[in-house]
C-alpha cells in the first residue's frame, strides 16, 4: 500500500493541507480490493471535531485543545491470543479493538479524540467482515466522539491482526499509576469476574444448566464487547480526592502490582469485599469455575482500579454513583512498601493467587 495513512502529525491552526485520494495499487486475487476499501472508510471517516486535514494524506493534520496534555495509547489484537474466531465475530473484534484503548484514556481521566486504525487480514476475508469489523469499531468511537483520522490496511498470511492509536487530552491533571499513597483506599468501579466468566462460557462445548436468563449473555457480552469506564474516569479525574488510577486489563493481581510498583507501596487487599456478580458466582457453579480466581487473575474486565484519600472515599462514592448508576467498591488499602501487596481471606489470613495474564511466559 503506496498511501499509507499510518502516522499523525499535530500541527498549528494555521498550518493547512490538501487532501488528496490514495493512490496505492488494488490487490488483485482477494475478497477485498485495497484501494475501495481505503475509500469507503475515508468516505466513512469524514473530519470531525480538531481534524484540519483526515484521511487522504500521507499524516493527519490535528488541532489539540491549547492548553490540554495530549495522551496517546496503542494495543495490538491478535488472532489466538487476544481473541478467537471460533466465538469473537469481526464486529466483537473491532469494538474489542476500540474498547481497550478507550479504557487506557479512562484510567488517565482523559477525554478520547482522535484513531488510527490499522488491519491485517487474510486474504480469504469477505467484504462484509469487513465492513462488520468497522461498523462496531465506529459505533463505540462515535458514542466517544473519537474521529478515526488514518491507519493503513494489509494482507495477513495467517489471522487477524489489529492494532488501534488513540489520542486524548487530558482536561485535568492526568491521573498516574505512579501516585498512589499509604493510607489511601483501593477502590473499583464495577464488578470482577465477569470476562473471565464468559471466557469459559465462550470456550464451553454447551451451556451449563442451572443459570437464570440472562447470564451467559452478561458474561459473554462482557468478555467481546467490554464497556469502558471513560465516564468514570473523566469524573474522578474532576472529582479531586483520587490519587492514582490504572485500568483492569491483566487481572487485579497483575495490575494492582503494576500501581504498587510504580507507586513504591505496597496493599492489602481484603477478598471478601471484591464484587462479584450474581451471574459470575451461578456460572462459576455451574461449571465448576472459582469466580474468586476469575476476579483476581481473569483479566481483561476494563474498570478502572484508583486509589484516593480516606477522607475523600465516601464523597467519591456518593458522587460517582449518582452521576454513572454504578457502586464502586472499596477493597483494601495502600500500605507501605516494606509490607508489600497481600491478599486476605475473611479471616484475615494472605492468600496465594495466581498473577493474571502475562505475554511470553509458559
Amino acid at each position: 500500500m503506496s498511501d499509507r495513512l499510518d502516522c499523525v502529525s499535530t500541527m498549528t491552526p494555521s498550518v493547512s493541507g490538501a487532501s488528496r485520494a490514495p493512490s496505492g495499487p488494488v490487490a488483485t486475487g482477494y475478497a477485498i480490493r485495497e484501494l475501495a476499501l481505503i475509500r469507503a472508510i475515508r468516505a466513512r471517516a469524514g473530519l470531525g471535531s480538531g481534524v484540519r486535514v483526515g484521511i487522504g494524506d500521507d499524516c493527519a493534520v490535528l488541532e489539540p485543545t491549547p492548553g490540554a496534555p495530549l495522551l496517546a495509547t496503542t494495543d495490538l489484537l491478535i488472532e489466538d491470543i487476544h481473541f478467537r474466531r471460533t466465538y469473537a465475530t469481526p464486529a466483537d473484534i473491532g469494538w474489542k479493538a476500540f474498547a481497550v484503548n478507550l479504557s487506557d484514556i479512562a484510567s488517565m481521566g482523559g477525554r478520547p479524540r482522535w484513531a488510527l486504525v490499522a488491519l491485517a487480514c487474510p486474504g480469504t476475508t469477505e467484504v462484509s467482515e469487513v465492513e462488520a469489523f468497522y461498523a462496531a469499531a465506529w459505533t463505540l468511537a462515535d458514542e466517544h466522539q473519537v474521529a478515526v483520522v488514518g491507519g493503513d490496511t494489509s494482507a495477513s498470511p495467517n489471522g487477524w491482526i489489529v492494532n488501534v492509536t488513540l489520542l486524548g487530552e487530558a482536561l485535568h491533571p492526568p491521573l498516574l499509576r505512579s501516585t498512589a499513597r499509604v493510607g489511601d483506599v483501593v477502590a473499583v468501579t464495577g464488578p470482577l469476574g465477569r470476562s473471565a466468566a464468559g471466557l469459559a462460557m465462550l470456550s464451553a462445548s454447551a451451556p451449563p444448566s442451572g443459570l437464570e436468563p440472562g447470564d451467559v449473555d452478561d458474561v459473554t457480552g462482557a468478555h467481546l464487547r467490554p464497556v469502558p469506564r471513560v465516564r468514570e474516569g473523566q469524573w474522578l479525574a474532576a472529582a479531586g480526592g483520587v490519587t492514582a488510577m490504572i485500568d483492569l486489563s491483566d487481572g487485579l493481581v497483575t495490575d494492582l502490582a503494576h500501581l504498587a510498583e510504580e507507586s513504591a507501596v505496597g496493599a492489602r487487599i481484603n477478598l471478601a469485599r471484591l464484587p462479584l456478580s450474581a451471574s459470575v458466582r451461578r456460572v462459576a457453579t455451574a461449571c465448576g469455575g472459582d469466580p474468586l480466581a476469575w476476579a483476581t487473575s481473569g483479566g481483561e474486565d476494563y474498570e478502572l482500579l484508583f486509589t484516593c484519600g480516606a477522607a475523600a472515599w465516601e464523597r467519591l462514592a456518593r458522587g460517582l454513583t449518582g452521576v454513572t448508576g454504578r457502586l464502586p467498591h472499596a477493597i483494601g488499602e495502600i500500605v507501605d512498601a516494606a509490607q508489600g501487596t497481600t491478599f486476605l481471606d475473611p479471616d484475615g489470613h494472605p492468600v496465594a493467587l495466581a498473577p493474571g495474564f502475562e505475554h511470553f511466559s509458559r
